[in-house]
């Protein structure tokens, strides 16, 4: 237990509280980029406990829901194909398109398994090699090594009937598009956890610095997200601008240099189009060249689908800090676990899911 039991220790907590309800002067208003920490600071009742002066909103940081519209009614076609098994994490499943979903048409008959690692997909190629074996490729850094060393091993093994449909996003471009919406004010952030452990310190520090802006990386049991908003505060106050790792138990400020040198192998950075956001610049991968016939949409000549949202839904709104679920006419009476509506309500990190699971309305 070590590592987890310092961290929940609900005196420690009580003394940080204590001291960070002396540092609030003014409104603050900070965003928990990361999904996990979301759920974490719901589960602890985080939000009940903090001056009532700190604001706390949700980010972009659940995979799932950043994930284009477009991006799953391409995966729906693309699993109505001829001889096609589509494989995929398991949240990407239930997300709606615009005319059915993955969880629908596995209803009526179509191939769509759902794996724990896309290296699990290079076993069901080999045990399927007159099919086509597409992996749905979504996630943030944290997802992006494993996908990578499938695609390099695929490649080394001569695995020629698995593919990808990719949509792997970047965090640190996407914060930028935060800070610099006339939209959202974010007095700071705490930073994602998950995928600070795959790159470091560094790509958030420059970030702090060129736009001023404050920023922790913590992990995700209550005695670090407490923690965190105290140096946060303290940050604020003092117009300190940078970034403070206090996840040293996980992140080191260059990052995993191994994971980072599979993505790099397999990916050079490129545009992105996310949920809410529309196309952000340097926030996504592409397969470099000799990995190109890995890509479903090369390898076919397809294009992505073109399509749109319920127009009543406000996850994209959501995602950018802009709106909270309760803001949402369809948050619980028509959109819930049972019917979602929008993505936000589907993954286990999504913010409306998460609202939902804490009888928050």
């Amino acid at each position: 237990m070590k590592y987890i039991e310092e961290f929940r220790n609900p005196q420690l907590a009580k003394n940080i509280l204590n001291k960070l309800s002396y540092k609030v002067k003014k409104d603050l208003t900070i965003m928990e980029v990361c999904g996990t920490h979301t759920m974490s600071i719901f589960k602890n009742g985080i939000r009940d406990l903090l001056p009532e002066n700190i604001n706390l909103i949700s980010g972009p940081g659940c995979p799932v829901c950043v994930t284009s519209q477009s991006y799953i009614d391409t995966a729906i076609q693309l699993c109505k194909r001829n001889n096609v098994i589509i494989t995929t994490f398991g949240d990407i499943v239930k997300v709606p398109g615009t005319y059915s979903s993955l969880k629908m048409e596995k209803a009526l008959g179509k191939d769509i398994r759902v794996v724990i690692s896309p290296l699990d997909s290079l076993k069901i190629a080999k045990q399927n090699p007159n099919k086509e074996i597409i992996f749905l490729a979504i996630g943030f850094e944290t997802t992006a090594p494993i996908i990578a060393l499938s695609i390099y091993k695929a490649k080394n093994e001569n695995i020629k009937n698995f593919s990808v449909l990719q949509s792997i996003k970047t965090m640190p471009n996407v914060i930028k598009k935060i800070v610099t919406d006339q939209e959202v004010h974010i007095d700071g952030f705490l930073c994602p956890g998950h995928v600070s452990t795959i790159i470091g310190v560094k790509p958030f520090e420059i970030l702090s610095k060129e736009y001023s802006f404050s920023s922790v990386i913590a992990g995700f049991e209550y005695c670090d997200i407490v923690a965190a908003i105290y140096f946060l505060v303290k940050m604020i106050g003092k117009e300190e601008y940078e970034v403070k790792n206090i996840y040293h138990r996980i992140v080191e400020y260059n990052g995993n240099e191994k994971a980072l040198s599979m993505i790099h192998e397999v990916f050079i950075p490129s545009d992105s189009i996310w949920r809410g956001f529309g196309r952000i610049k340097d926030t996504g991968f592409e397969l470099k060249e000799e990995y190109r016939n890995y890509d479903v949409k090369s390898k076919f000549n397809i294009k992505i689908v073109q399509s749109s949202i319920h127009k009543e839904c406000l996850c994209g709104e959501i995602l950018k800090g802009l709106k909270k679920p309760t803001q949402c006419k369809l948050f619980s009476k028509i959109c819930n676990p049972s019917n979602p509506i929008g993505a936000c309500m589907i993954s286990q990190e999504g913010t409306c899911s998460t609202y939902y699971k804490y009888g928050i309305r």
